[in-house]
């Protein structure tokens, strides 16, 4: 992985990972002679227990390495040291550069973190390593499966992708322990942990997509590109996003809840707002961390509610928040447009002309639905949906004198007509479509030729003519 890095003289790399252990045994290669340091033990050989030196000071283990010829030290935790920012560590290390590029020799420090020092930083080269791939994973689980005469499950190493392989093997094993075999159940719970762990973002449990009354044409667009993660699909493009705005209380956010039950994916909240942070720089770290985790975790619907409101003062950000807002905006695009991982992003927005003109250009998301009051059809389906869902008692002859209600207003409607009757409960209830006239108005103007539209429309009647009854001549 190093060996071209080496070759190259390069005194001094970063192993950006938070697997030191695999790493140790990743960078191992032929022509060098390897070593590994920690503050506990000293230096060893690498790859073994055996102390070669028990040397502990982390300025004398660098003067060691000045000793050497063709040889590598890795150094763990090493960056905890220069985060402190101890002048005796940073000269050792600018002195012992130039004499390591003579003697062929490397200093490899195995970090969770790039450490951020300008002395440094011109002699710093950083590689990430990479996560277990799923060959690495499944083959991980036949080693642990054949000692217990268990058949290993591919499809359990497909969904572990994503996580470390420490983290791998412990949710395996604890998989054989409750199981008896390797559940994705189980495997896809020790994976939430990541998200757990990270604070920046929160999981949902999806909706059943027979709670989504109507749209239709949302609901076909999804169901089609699902068969993209179908085995023997591989070469289908995968969705990316789908970017859903309309008016309020029409189904948005549960259309999103409902995509992860039809792919059968978990469900992350991204709110945005909670990623901003006080201090410099915090919110662009923490929007990055974020985008990190989604990427490691596979295959996940992420649900980002109402993105206008994160987003609309992007073009005043400057002024405002030192510009954190537009470098979180500017990041999230780049990421929205380059990301390799197997996410998909489903945006609402409200009023979608808050949003950035960039934020709609093609390439971002692979569509952008208009979703709509419902039409007649529609409101049958959710009258029926709620009357399920509340044991109400709604006719569907009422849909025609609902137009103009939202989804969330018919489930109001459902819940207080068991308390005040369906006439009473009707009387009561005053929909956005009159109090926001003009605003929906504008919206539905926007919309035509600038959206697809995600409702199922009403069937129109068929033009008949009328014909008159000749009488017959006499």
């Amino acid at each position: 992985m190093i060996k071209d890095y080496l070759k190259a003289g390069y005194p001094m790399l970063t192993l950006l990972t938070q697997e030191p252990n695999r790493a140790e045994n990743i960078v191992i290669c032929e022509g060098w002679t390897f070593y590994s340091w920690d503050c506990n033990q000293g230096i060893r050989k690498a790859g073994t227990y055996k102390i070669i030196e028990g040397i502990r000071d982390p300025v004398q283990a660098i003067e060691w390495l000045n000793m050497q010829q063709d040889s590598v030290l890795i150094a763990h935790n090493l960056h905890l040291f220069l985060e402190a920012r101890i002048p005796d560590i940073i000269q050792a290390i600018q002195s012992g550069t130039l004499r390591w590029k003579s003697s062929g020799s490397s200093l490899v420090m195995i970090s969770p973190i790039i450490p951020i020092l300008p002395e440094l930083d011109k002699f710093n080269t950083v590689i990430e390593l990479p996560l277990p791939d799923t060959e690495a994973l499944f083959e991980l689980q036949k080693d642990l499966c054949s000692s217990l005469n268990i058949k290993p499950n591919r499809k359990a190493a497909r969904i572990a992708k994503g996580l470390t392989e420490f983290e791998a093997e412990t949710a395996y094993a604890l998989s054989l322990i409750k199981k008896g075999y390797c559940s994705t159940r189980i495997i896809s719970e020790q994976k939430s942990q990541m998200i757990r762990k990270s604070g920046l973002m929160e999981f949902w449990e999806p909706a059943d997509i027979r709670e989504v009354g109507g749209l239709n044409n949302l609901k076909q667009f999804i169901a089609k590109r699902a068969t993209a993660y179908e085995s023997g699909n591989e070469h289908l493009p995968p969705l990316r996003g789908i970017l859903l705005a309309g008016i309020a209380g029409t189904g948005k956010s549960l259309s999103c809840k409902a995509t992860a039950s039809i792919l059968g994916w978990p469900l992350i909240k991204l709110d945005i707002g909670s990623l901003k942070g006080s201090l410099v720089g915090e919110s662009e770290r923490k929007m990055r961390e974020a985008t990190q985790v989604i990427e490691a975790f596979g295959e996940v619907v992420v649900w980002v509610d109402e993105v206008e409101k994160a987003f609309s003062g992007t073009k005043s950000s400057g002024e405002t928040d030192g510009g954190s807002t537009a470098n979180m905006f500017g990041y999230f695009l780049t990421w929205l447009q380059e990301s390799k991982g197997n996410c998909i992003v489903m945006a609402t927005a409200n009023d979608i002309t808050k949003l950035p003109p960039e934020f709609l250009r093609a390439g971002r998301f692979d569509a952008t639905f208009f979703v709509d009051l419902p039409s007649t059809l529609e409101r049958v389906e959710i009258i029926k949906i709620m009357n399920q869902k509340y044991n109400s008692n709604i006719s569907t002859t009422l849909a025609p004198k609902l137009n103009g209600f939202s989804g969330a207003e018919i489930e109001q409607l459902a819940k207080d007509s068991l308390y005040d009757g369906v006439d009473s409960a009707l009387e009561a209830i005053v929909p956005l479509s009159r109090t926001m006239k003009d605003e929906i108005s504008n919206l539905q103007k926007w919309a035509h030729n600038r959206a697809r539209l995600a409702n199922t429309a009403d069937i129109e009647p068929q033009e008949q003519r009328k014909i008159h009854v000749v009488p017959a001549a006499s």
